[in-house]
């Protein structure tokens, strides 16, 4: 962003109430690590040569950040940065001396970030950063997994649902789409994430959630196995999955003690889906949508833990 302040900046400036989106990203502006994430893109970002000078690497980064947490398609976010001063500020943008970037300009961007796997070296980061600052506990895992809906209807250029989603029961619903299965610690905190079809049981994937350092494992009732308990208690654990079997008062009352703690597990659902509308894929085939959800799982981390962070400093 230049130096030079447009008059319309100016006037921003002087207003006296500070917004709560304002607030959220000055908070996540400082909670960010920048420059790791910076140096994980700027190897594979283009470099200045012939040709149109590339917008600033800084500025595209903040604009993919700015479309998970507002649920922004590429053409929304070129608006957004017309209509919104806080989120052009953010940007780093001025409307007076820079180039907004158009939507075609953002969607290589996005196109570079799933062409080299960076949401996930961006993942990996963020919970080396927890780590690293004492936030996240290895002495426990807690694995659940939600449905992302995908549109089911054929209504569409190849008269065709998408092949890579597919439909499950829940209750008496069915969903179409996709899962989210993540491993957290015992603060609720991500530390593994994998993607699968809806139909794709649980447990199918809790090999993958595990580290294999946690003492206990939390989940609910889909996640239980006899030999899993068995197995896992012999190695010294604390099996504490939600019972299975016929409804005692007894075993009510076990895994609603068992639900205080495995119930964290599902704070990060509500911040990516809840607060910020990952409720819907957006794109076709589970490739794109799991790059999009590693993204947003690692930021919700860093949202979660952005006042311990905030403390010490990033």
């Amino acid at each position: 962003m230049s130096e030079q302040r447009t008059l319309a900046s100016v006037v921003y400036d002087t207003k006296r109430k500070v917004t709560r989106r304002e607030r959220f990203l000055q908070e996540m502006d400082r909670a960010i690590p920048w420059a790791t994430l910076r140096a994980l893109v700027e190897p594979h970002y283009t470099k200045p040569g012939r040709g149109r000078r590339p917008m600033p690497l800084d500025t595209m980064l903040r604009i993919y950040f700015l479309q998970q947490w507002f649920d922004l398609s590429d053409p929304q976010a070129e608006d957004m940065l017309y209509d919104s001063e806080s989120m052009r500020r953010f940007a780093r943008v001025d409307l007076g001396e820079d180039t907004v970037p158009d939507e075609s300009t953002i969607l290589r961007f996005r196109h570079l970030l799933e062409a080299h796997k960076l949401t996930a070296q961006m993942f990996d980061a963020v919970r080396d950063l927890l780590a690293e600052r004492d936030l996240l506990v290895t002495t426990g895992t807690i694995v659940d997994a939600t449905l992302i809906a995908a549109p089911s209807s054929t209504k569409n250029a190849t008269k065709s649902r998408d092949p890579e989603m597919r439909q499950t029961r829940k209750g008496k619903s069915w969903y179409f789409g996709m899962k989210c299965h993540i491993g957290t610690d015992p603060q609720g905190f991500v530390h593994t994430l994998t993607t699968t079809d809806a139909a794709q049981s649980d447990i199918s994937q809790l090999p993958a959630l595990v580290h294999g350092f946690e003492d206990t494992l939390h989940g609910d009732k889909a996640y239980w196995k006899e030999s899993d308990r068995e197995a896992y208690e012999v190695l010294g654990g604390q099996y504490l999955i939600n019972q299975r079997g016929e409804r005692t008062p007894e075993r009510d009352a076990l895994n609603r003690e068992r639900s205080r703690i495995r119930a964290r597990g599902e704070h990060p659902f509500h911040v990516v889906k809840v607060l910020w509308g990952f409720t819907k894929v957006r794109y076709r085939g589970l490739y794109k949508n799991t790059v999009r959800a590693l993204a947003a799982f690692a930021l919700a981390n860093l949202f979660r833990a952005r006042k311990q962070l905030l403390a010490v400093g990033t």
